[in-house]
Parts: C-alpha cells; sequence; structure tokens
C-alpha cells in the first residue's frame, strides 16, 4: 500500500489535534477503539449519504489513530486531486471495470505490511440505494480479516467503531447482524439510508 498523511511525522500529528480540536469544537463525538490484535481489518463505513462524510471519517480515523485507506469512484482522483486523493489515503475504483476489485483488494490487504484498515462503504455511493452492496464482505472473507463496524450518526453526532464482525461464509446470518447494527443510525441526508435492504 503507498503512503498516506496518516503515516507521515509531523504532519500526522499535526492533523489528529487539528481533527480533535475542530470535532470538540462541532459538538461531535468519537467513541470506541480498535480492537488489540486487530493489525488488519475491512472497516465497514456507513451511513454514507453526503460529501462531509470523508472528511469527518478522516478525522475520526486521526482521533483513533487509525491507518485506513479508502475506495472512492475513479473521478475524484483526476488531476490536479489525485495525488492529493491518495496521499489522504483514497485508492480510485472504476466501477465499469469492478469485477476483480474483491480479489484484488483481498490480494492488497494480506500483502502489506504492518497495521491497515480499508474504509468500504456498503451502499457503494452516497446517492440512495436499495440494497447494500457485498464486496467489503467478500474482501474480508477471502483476506480472512475481521470487518469492523465503523459508524457516524448525524442525529446524535457521534462517530466510532463499534463491533467486530468475523465473517462465517453465511452471507444472509452475517449480513443480518450488521445491518440490525446500523439501524438506529442516521446519515447527514438520513432518507438516502436504509440498513434493512
Amino acid at each position: 500500500m503507498h503512503h498516506t498523511l496518516f503515516d507521515t511525522p509531523v504532519v500526522n500529528t499535526c492533523l489528529r489535534a487539528a481533527s480533535k480540536l475542530f470535532l470538540k469544537l462541532n459538538g461531535w463525538k468519537v467513541e470506541g477503539a480498535l480492537p488489540p490484535n486487530t493489525p488488519k481489518c475491512v472497516m465497514i463505513a456507513a451511513p454514507h449519504t453526503s460529501n462531509w462524510d470523508l472528511p469527518y471519517t478522516l478525522m475520526a480515523a486521526f482521533v483513533l489513530g487509525l491507518k485506513p485507506y479508502w475506495m472512492g469512484k475513479q473521478s475524484i482522483f483526476k488531476p490536479p486531486f489525485g495525488p492529493l486523493m491518495r496521499w489522504m489515503g483514497g485508492i480510485a475504483v472504476n466501477r465499469e471495470k469492478s469485477t476483480n476489485m474483491v480479489a484484488a483488494s483481498a490480494e492488497a490487504l494480506v500483502a502489506a505490511e504492518g497495521t491497515l484498515q480499508l474504509i468500504v462503504p456498503p451502499e457503494g455511493t452516497r446517492s440512495k440505494v436499495r440494497y447494500w452492496k457485498t464486496g467489503f464482505y467478500y474482501i474480508a472473507l477471502t483476506a480472512k480479516v475481521p470487518i469492523v463496524l465503523a459508524y457516524m450518526d448525524y442525529s446524535r453526532k457521534v462517530t466510532g467503531l463499534g463491533p467486530v464482525i468475523h465473517p462465517t461464509g453465511d452471507i444472509e446470518k452475517d449480513m443480518q447482524a450488521i445491518k440490525a447494527f446500523y439501524a438506529p443510525f442516521k446519515g447527514k441526508n438520513a432518507d438516502q439510508f436504509d440498513a434493512q435492504h
């Protein structure tokens, strides 16, 4: 995996302090912590309903001391923003050619050295969707890493890390547990998120 601002000395320290201050001044609370012995994981980021989700997610990651990588649509990586997005931990995804994305992502997770979290929004887009995508589940299953349930509740201004799910291969049962956890949370555009689908 490429280097990001999360492992850049001095920058990391400054941005962590700035993130803590910004979230506190805006009334946000950060909860939870990455469980011990979880060097690598797939992290769900939900609800994903607004462009504001990315900066808030990155600030929460600083506060929690994470080393995240996140998947974003290819269009936001176009010049001149591409290098900046990658430095922020971004990985461009071509949705028209995503057939091997699960295998490639799992392979990258396994091959990566050290600690990292791969953040994947289960809706795949901030627009309203009828069904969650399951790529995050199969990436974790293939790479044999846990899924950490990260959340952002705009109604209560609370963000953080929730339970850890170890995928069993029974996707229907596992997804039921995951969606039940997310049911109470409200995105910035609450009408665009429904954890029950």
